[in-house]
């Protein structure tokens, strides 16, 4: 079972295609290389969020899609929730 998808290698965030209990030893697919790679996640994470790759601190900038999504607000460790809780827009 894919548990989730990440789209670019540069990716700090993976998103969850299906809905994820914290805990879990997940199964993702990287979507370049086609193959698959492993993530525990540690936090609920709803189908279509993300979660953290890896640990990251106040000030990162995280990318998803191969993009800068935002700037990290709260320290974020790997497996966790990536929501507007912890990740801002640098827009503004």
């Amino acid at each position: 079972m894919i548990h989730f998808l990440v789209h670019d290698p540069s990716d700090d965030v993976a998103v969850a295609v299906v809905d994820i209990s914290g805990g879990t030893k997940c199964t993702g697919r990287d979507l370049v290389k086609n193959k698959k790679i492993a993530h525990t996640v540690t936090q609920d994470i709803p189908l279509g969020h993300k979660f953290a790759r890896h640990d990251c601190v106040v000030g990162d900038t995280l990318r998803k899609y191969g993009t800068e999504i935002g700037k990290v607000v709260k320290p974020i460790k790997a497996g966790q929730h990536v929501h507007v809780h912890n990740l801002k827009t640098k827009r503004w």
